[in-house]
């Protein structure tokens, strides 16, 4: 792929990916309603900027209004309310709620609900955009099932499937997905694997709304830039250990 504008990371740990991209020669910027390592370069409120520009089209701006079909969105969205945790949920299963009375748990199960439709929402909003305004965007989400996006079906394919992020160098084995709109992945294979597991066992959920866990959710600079080379830029690296 070639980027002859400005690469736009967007929510949480979405840092990692700018810092790449500007070693790589790039323009890059990161965007998040949380500054949580004091770097985040446009602190906003992604939610809305999406709100507005979907329904509001050219009568309010919005960050969008700024990005040009040479540039690229790399969104980190949100998975909290998709991934495979939150069928205990539904199913009134989580640990901490057991004890409670039935009748609580369906409470809390509906507020996640409506927080799920919520940012379901958002995520069509996002790719509904980018097809409006003919931008290049990528969607990266867990991939690990059952999933309500991959699973349930309740969204188009995954473009790819990273299943084993660490044979690119990053701390977790957990599958990821990516979806590509108005681009093309590449298929190289920065075989990287020399970092250690993390193992978690309990991840608690950042504050604010649809955010997942920091430190599940952290992904290594070496991930980062073979994954950039690999699927987006399709760069063969030479490193010492790679297989192609």
């Amino acid at each position: 792929m070639k980027i002859d504008g400005v690469v736009h990371c967007f929510f949480e740990q979405s840092g990692t990916f700018k810092r790449e991209f500007q070693k790589l020669g790039y323009k890059a910027y990161d965007y998040d309603i949380q500054d949580e390592f004091d770097e985040t370069d446009f602190q906003i409120d992604l939610f809305r900027e999406i709100e507005k520009a979907y329904d509001n089209g050219l009568c309010t701006k919005s960050i969008f209004d700024e990005i040009t079909k040479d540039d690229l969105i790399i969104a980190f969205f949100p998975c909290i309310y998709f991934e495979t945790i939150q069928q205990l949920d539904y199913a009134l299963l989580r640990n901490g709620t057991q004890n409670k009375p039935l009748h609580k748990r369906i409470e809390y199960a509906l507020d996640r609900l409506e927080k799920r439709t919520r940012l379901h929402s958002l995520l069509y909003k996002l790719v509904a955009i980018a097809d409006r305004k003919g931008f290049r965007l990528i969607i990266e989400n867990p991939a690990k099932t059952p999933n309500y996006l991959i699973t349930g079906q309740n969204f188009p394919p995954p473009t790819i499937i990273d299943k084993n992020r660490m044979e690119r160098g990053d701390y977790f084995k957990k599958p990821t997905a990516y979806w590509f709109f108005n681009c093309e992945n590449t298929t190289g294979f920065s075989r990287q694997n020399d970092k250690q597991q993390k193992i978690i066992t309990d991840c608690a959920s950042s504050k604010g709304d649809g955010l997942c866990g920091g430190e599940r959710s952290m992904i290594s600079s070496d991930y980062a830039r073979n994954w950039i080379c690999d699927f987006v830029l399709g760069i063969n690296q030479h490193l010492e250990n790679e297989l192609f």
